[in-house]
């Protein structure tokens, strides 16, 4: 049985995304889950909110690495004759465990493009399908490395190859948004290419009657989707947050999930797809990068004191029953996390 995969994710950048997803793992593994998170962004900041410096060159300083020890490195050997590796994953907690990414990641896009047509031939199956799932097996044989019971995934903005891959592999998905006609733009982008991802993933799995080893089946179910909250003034969003945010609703059920919404503007907290709404915390972010731990973590030693530390606690409430609310809807929608 595979363990199940959540990828963050939205075409629009500067949303919070990697953000969210360090947050959230940190979160969950404090709430007695075991977690994976896999950085499948070749920008690899995910990884460098995990790592100090030392240690990320330690990571990727080397001409040649003799472990697998980035995601680029397990899968590498697809480039050439060999196949896939075993990960050797950076253990960050008792329960939270890094498959680190790797800038050298995009020279993997070409042999994706290459390989996903491949797939809807009629000999030599095998080698197209390793290529196009190896992101989804290196996943799975992290988890049970290190016995996770969910896997959270962070990937770029692009419509890519790589995320195409990726999200062949996710079982859930989390839409993170900001209040801004980009992020409205994004979700008409998003929704469109999910489901043709999606479909396209279908037809490839029929034309393997008999695969030889185990697939993902790419369900890309969306569990619904984060607003950033940029600023409030006097307890009520500032107009432009309101203009936007206000859309959310009808564009989220009209792209993404492909349902007919109405034409007016709705409330996101009285929307049901609505996962929930973060407050930005822009001054905590800061003091979290140089402690390097989640934001809800820091003491007055970090430099959280005073309205820091308020702050700091409010911060743990909202990860708290954000992180809840995704295991509860992950739970609803078949997918299990112990």
């Amino acid at each position: 049985m595979s363990i199940p995969l959540l990828t963050f994710f939205n075409n629009k950048g500067g949303v919070g995304k990697t953000s969210l997803v360090y947050h959230v793992a940190w979160m969950m593994a404090e709430l007695d889950r075991r977690v994976l998170v896999a950085d499948l962004d070749p920008q690899a900041n995910l990884t460098a909110a995990f790592l100090d410096e030392d240690q990320l060159a330690e990571l990727w300083d080397r001409p040649q690495h003799e472990e697998p020890d980035t995601i680029y490195r397990c899968i590498e050997p697809l480039a050439k004759v060999g196949d896939l590796r075993e990960p050797r994953l950076r253990r960050i907690s008792d329960r939270l465990s890094l498959l680190p990414g790797d800038l050298a990641l995009s020279g993997f896009e070409d042999l994706l493009s290459t390989e996903w047509p491949n797939c809807l031939g009629n000999q030599n199956l095998y080698r197209p399908f390793r290529v196009l799932t190896a992101f989804w097996q290196v996943m799975q044989l992290g988890a049970r490395q290190c016995g996770a019971d969910i896997v959270l995934v962070d990937v770029g903005p692009s419509l890519g190859a790589i995320n195409r891959s990726a999200l062949i592999a996710t079982d859930f998905l989390v839409v993170p948004l900001g209040a801004d006609l980009f992020s409205l733009q994004g979700l008409r982008n998003l929704g469109p290419t999910l489901r043709r991802w999606r479909t396209e993933w279908i037809k490839r799995l029929e034309n393997w009657s008999s695969p030889e080893f185990a697939l993902p089946q790419g369900k890309m179910q969306p569990l619904g989707y984060v607003v950033q909250q940029h600023s409030v003034r006097l307890r009520r969003p500032v107009a432009a947050y309101d203009r936007w945010v206000r859309r959310m609703p009808a564009e989220y059920m009209r792209s993404v999930l492909g349902q007919d919404a109405p034409d007016d503007n709705g409330d996101p907290s009285q929307d049901a797809n609505r996962v929930a709404t973060l407050k930005h915390y822009r001054s905590l972010i800061p003091l979290g990068q140089d402690a390097r731990k989640p934001i809800f973590n820091l003491t007055a030693a970090d430099g959280a004191i005073g309205s820091h530390s308020v702050a700091a606690r409010q911060a743990y409430t909202d990860f708290r029953e954000l992180s809840q609310e995704i295991v509860r809807r992950m739970t609803a929608a078949g997918g299990a996390v112990a």
